[in-house]
């Protein structure tokens, strides 16, 4: 799979540099170890929650920021050098277009909701990547390439809010973690884990699911029976709960109890599915992984994050979206469809979104050869689907040539208390750290009353 970069030239490798990326492991016994280490976080509810409809959600994480004026956001009226070169296309919706790529979802608006109006004033990678993540602004200035974590992220959020023990990691991100998507104070428990196998390859696989093929499943069972003869030896008395070697031992029961489980197994076999579903995700890395966070939610795994990539079109713009959008849109439509047609639409919240929008004014930026659009904090379109979110609802509006949100105007907290609260998550809720320090979940805990159903 090639890197995929931002403007600034950010990858995952970055990340590693900070000294971070053991975080989120390169095996899931590295992931587990994590989890054992984690600090401990003690939980205080100020109000009683609001119950939720949803169980799992799926964000669609459009990493680099998103144009809402080729995607949700058309403006068909405004001069050519805002509305671009692509057409606008009716919806479901009387009054409601999108740009001309959008012809699934377009066609059945009816199914989900979308948000014109959210802002805020963030407006590098870094930075808004954090905010919309988080709903937790950045405490202080943030460079564009920074990976930065002042507080827990959605997915941490939710697998220490709704994890179960069933064979499976609570927060799954794939193929990469979004630089914001860790578990900051909630500690490394509650990190992704990193599925950064190809699902469209035939050769998929994924670390410590599937056994290695040198090892068949008898010879694994015999070096599984060997190490518990090895355990039964004696230890040094002076070996106390805090033996590294006995904590090791841990990993690998639950490394084995993951290899072992029938849900993993089944969950990730994504060879399981016919041929026929597989065309109607896209057979590509990003419809296959849609397809692959339908099987993991049906198994139970509270949050599925699907890193989607290179959507910061400083130039190239019209270009890039005609070759990728009318794919994107059928695989993203797909995955609604499917979850509606098995009966998870209404337990499963479905999110796409990025850290910010695009430019209203077309430009060719220096350095570059082609038109495209800068980062633009000031208006952004985000869709949200399931967990009895109302179909057909557009809540907020951008003015006529997509320069900033002008009716309902929202904040990344407004979206993020809507999603904890669709969750079942009361958004008020006060966790403290391991210092002893409080700190809200969100710090305004107001919803998004339209999409509560």
């Amino acid at each position: 799979m090639a890197v995929t970069r931002n403007c600034e030239g950010t990858t995952r490798r970055d990340c590693l540099k900070l000294g971070i990326g053991g975080l989120f492991g390169a095996t899931l016994a590295g992931a587990l170890q994590g989890r054992a280490e984690a600090a401990s976080v003690d939980a205080q509810t100020v109000h009683t929650p609001k119950s939720g409809k949803a169980t799992n959600c799926i964000l669609i994480w459009m990493d680099g920021g998103p144009t809402h004026f080729e995607t949700f956001d058309p403006k068909p009226e405004a001069p050519s050098e805002y509305r671009g070169e692509l057409g606008a296309i009716k919806t479901k919706v009387p009054g409601v277009v999108f740009s001309e790529n959008m012809k699934n979802l377009a066609a059945n608006l009816d199914k989900f909701a979308m948000i014109r109006s959210i802002k805020h004033n963030q407006g590098n990678h870094g930075a808004g990547n954090h905010y919309m993540m988080t709903g937790a602004p950045p405490r202080i200035p943030v460079g564009c390439g920074a990976f930065v974590s002042f507080h827990p992220s959605m997915g941490s959020v939710t697998a220490y809010e709704l994890g179960k023990d069933n064979g499976l990691p609570p927060y799954f991100s794939m193929p990469n973690m979004s630089r914001s998507g860790g578990p900051n104070f909630l500690g490394a428990k509650y990190a992704p884990f990193v599925v950064k196998d190809d699902p469209n390859k035939d050769n998929f696989r994924v670390r410590d699911v599937a056994l290695p093929r040198e090892l068949t499943e008898d010879r694994f069972h015999k070096r599984t029976d060997l190490r518990q003869l090895v355990d039964k030896m004696k230890r040094f008395e002076e070996q106390v709960a805090g033996d590294p070697v006995l904590g090791l031992d841990e990993y690998y029961r639950q490394g084995h109890s993951l290899i072992t489980s029938p849900e993993a197994q089944k969950a990730f076999d994504i060879s399981q599915e016919t041929d026929e579903v597989r065309d109607r995700y896209v057979r590509n890395g990003f419809g296959q992984r849609c397809l692959l966070a339908r099987r993991l939610v049906e198994a139970g795994v509270p949050f599925v994050t699907i890193y989607d990539g290179g959507w910061d079109h400083h130039d190239s713009i019209f270009k890039r979206c005609n070759d990728r959008l009318p794919e994107w849109d059928q695989s993203v439509w797909t995955l609604i469809s499917d979850l509606e047609e098995r009966g998870l639409l209404d337990s499963t919240l479905v999110i796409a979104m990025g850290e910010f929008g695009r430019t209203p004014k077309i430009s060719i930026i220096p350095g570059r050869t082609s038109a495209g659009r800068d980062h633009w904090a000031n208006a952004m379109s985000v869709l949200m689907a399931g967990g009895g979110t109302p179909g057909g609802t557009v809540v907020g509006a951008t003015d006529r040539k997509g320069f900033s949100a002008v009716e309902r105007v929202l904040s990344p907290e407004n979206l993020v208390s809507t999603i904890y609260t669709k969750l079942g998550i009361n958004p008020d809720k006060v966790l403290y750290t391991p210092q002893g320090r409080p700190s809200h979940l969100v710090s305004d805990p107001t919803v998004i009353d339209e999409l509560m159903g």
